[in-house]
C-alpha cells in the first residue's frame, strides 16, 4: 500500500516519508503504554485482574475503540494545521515541519513516562502541531495554525478534567448513600493476595473496558490525525481529496443542493434573493467538478479551497435562517457527502494506528499504575474510588469523541482520582506533591511542546 503511494517521491523523500509513518507509529504506541496504564491501574491495584491478562485486555479494547471510533477527533486534529499552505510550498518544507512535530510530541511523552508522572498525550502533540505550524507560518506567511479550532479544543483540555473532578465527587457521595451497610467496596486492597468479591470486579472489569475503549475511540483518532499531517505533507495528490470519490459524484451533489435551492427561491419571499446567489454559487460549483481533473497539485489545491469554501457557505446560511425546510435537509445530506471527499482516512491508516495502540498498550505500564494507586492520595484506592473514576473519566471520553474534541485520558481520569480522594478525606486527603509534578506537566507541556517544535523547525530547516 505505502510503495503505491512513494512511488512519485525521490528515494531521499521516500525513506524520510517512512521515517515519519514510523514515528507516528512509535508516538502511538508511546500513547497506549503512557495513557492506558491510567485505564488498567485500578484493575492491576485492587488485584481484580493480574497485570498481563489486564494489560491485554485493556490493549484489544483500546484497538477496537481506535477502529471503531470514526474521524471526527481525526479531523480536528487535522485541522489545526494549515493544510492548504503545505500544498504550495517545496515538499523539504514539509518534511522539515512534520519531523519536528513528530519529534516533539515524543521526546516529550518519553520523557514525563520515565519519571512515572502522568502527563497528556494529547496536550503534547497539540502543542508540538501548533509549534511546528506556527513556525512554518513565520517564514511562508498564509493562513498559519487554526487558533480558532486550538481555542475550541483548549477549552475541552481545560474543562473536561473539572468534569471528571466534581463527577466523581457527586458518584461517590452517592455511593456512600446506596451502600450504607455494604463496607467491602469502600475498603482499599489489603497485602494479601486475596481478590474482592466476585461482584467488585465485575464493576471494575466493566469500567476498565468502558475507559480502555473509549481511549482507544479518542486517542486512536488522534494518531489517525497525525498520520493524515504526514501524508498530506508528502503526497498532497493522493489525500488532499480523497481519491476515491468521483468528480462526477460531488458535482451530481451539487446540483441536488442547486435544485433544492433554486426551488425554495422560486417559492419567493424575502429571502429569494439570497436564496438565488447561493444557487448560482452552486452552478459554479458543479461546473467546476464537471472539469476537475486532477492533473497536477495546482488544481487539486484549487479544487479543495473551493469546495470548503462551498460547504463553510451553504453550513453559515442554513445556521443563519436562509436556507429552511426541506431544502436545508436535502443540502445537510448532500453537505456530509461533500464533505467525506476532503475529510477522509483510508482504511489502512485506522488499521495501522489501532494495532500500534493495542500494542503500546501491552508494555510500560507499572510507573503510571503505581503513582495512580498510591500517590495522587494519602489514603489507597479503594474498590468504590477506582470505578468511580473510571466510570466518570469513560463517561467524559465518550460524550468529547462524539463532539469531535481530543481529550486527555491521563487528566481526566487523574482527575477524577483526585475526586474520590476529596470525597474519601476532603481536600487534605490528596498528595500535595503528586498533584504539584502533574498540575506543573499539565501546565509545561503546550508552551514545551510548542517551543521544542518551533526550535527543531529552524534546527532541521538548516539540513533540509
Amino acid at each position: 500500500m505505502l510503495l503505491g503511494f512513494i512511488s512519485g517521491l525521490s528515494t531521499e523523500a521516500s525513506l524520510l516519508f517512512l521515517l515519519c509513518i514510523l514515528a507516528v507509529c512509535v508516538f502511538e504506541a508511546i500513547n497506549g503504554f503512557h495513557d492506558t496504564a491510567n485505564a488498567v491501574a485500578t484493575v492491576i491495584y485492587t488485584k481484580t485482574l493480574p497485570p498481563m491478562f489486564a494489560v491485554i485486555w485493556s490493549g484489544c479494547w483500546n484497538f477496537l475503540g481506535a477502529l471503531l471510533g470514526g474521524i471526527a477527533v481525526a479531523m480536528g486534529i487535522v485541522k489545526l494545521m494549515p493544510l492548504n499552505d503545505l500544498m504550495t510550498v517545496p515538499l523539504s518544507e514539509n518534511i522539515v515541519m512534520v519531523l519536528s512535530i513528530l519529534i516533539a510530541a515524543i521526546a516529550w511523552n518519553l520523557g514525563t513516562w520515565y519519571l512515572g508522572i502522568p502527563c497528556s498525550s494529547s496536550h503534547a502533540l497539540i502543542g508540538a502541531l501548533l509549534g511546528g505550524g506556527f513556525a512554518f507560518w513565520t517564514i511562508h506567511s498564509g493562513t498559519g495554525p487554526n487558533w480558532s479550532k486550538a481555542k475550541d479544543i483548549g477549552l475541552s483540555l481545560l474543562v473536561s478534567p473539572l468534569f471528571g473532578f466534581s463527577l466523581a465527587i457527586m458518584l461517590m457521595y452517592v455511593l456512600r448513600i446506596m451502600f450504607k451497610k455494604e463496607k467491602t467496596i469502600f475498603k482499599s486492597p489489603d497485602d494479601t493476595k486475596k481478590r474482592p468479591p466476585i461482584w467488585i470486579r465485575a464493576v471494575l472489569i466493566t469500567t476498565c473496558t468502558l475507559v480502555s475503549y473509549f481511549h482507544g475511540n479518542n486517542d486512536g483518532q488522534k494518531g489517525v490525525g497525525l498520520a493524515l499531517v504526514v501524508l498530506m505533507a508528502f503526497l498532497p495528490m493522493n489525500f488532499a481529496i480523497n481519491p476515491t470519490v468521483l468528480s462526477g459524484d460531488l458535482a451530481n451533489s451539487v446540483r441536488k443542493i442547486e435544485s433544492a435551492i433554486a426551488q425554495a427561491a422560486a417559492s419567493g419571499g424575502e429571502r429569494a434573493g439570497n436564496l438565488s446567489v447561493l444557487a448560482g454559487n452552486a452552478t459554479t460549483m458543479a461546473a467546476q467538478l464537471d472539469t476537475a481533473g486532477r492533473r497536477d497539485r495546482a488544481e487539486i489545491y484549487v479544487l479543495r479551497n473551493a469546495l470548503q469554501r462551498f460547504n463553510n457557505n451553504i453550513e453559515g446560511n442554513i445556521n443563519g435562517g436562509v436556507v429552511t425546510g426541506e431544502a436545508a435537509k436535502i443540502c445537510k445530506a448532500e453537505i456530509k457527502a461533500l464533505k467525506s471527499s476532503y475529510e477522509f482516512s483510508p482504511t489502512w491508516v485506522v488499521a495501522m494506528i489501532a494495532i500500534c495502540l493495542g500494542i503500546g498498550t501491552m508494555i510500560g505500564w507499572k510507573r503510571i499504575v503505581v503513582t495512580i494507586g498510591e500517590k495522587i492520595g494519602k489514603t489507597h484506592l479503594t474498590y468504590a474510588q477506582g470505578a468511580s473514576a473510571e466510570l466518570c473519566a469513560a463517561a467524559v471520553i465518550g460524550v468529547s469523541s462524539a463532539s469531535g474534541l481530543p481529550v486527555s485520558t491521563t487528566h481526566v481520569l487523574s482527575s477524577g482520582i483526585a475526586g474520590t480522594m476529596v470525597a474519601q478525606g476532603g481536600i487534605k486527603n490528596l498528595q500535595r506533591s503528586t498533584i504539584k509534578n502533574i498540575a506543573i506537566a499539565w501546565l509545561l507541556t503546550l508552551p514545551v511542546t510548542f517551543g521544542l517544535a518551533f526550535l527543531l523547525f529552524f534546527l532541521f530547516r538548516l539540513f533540509a
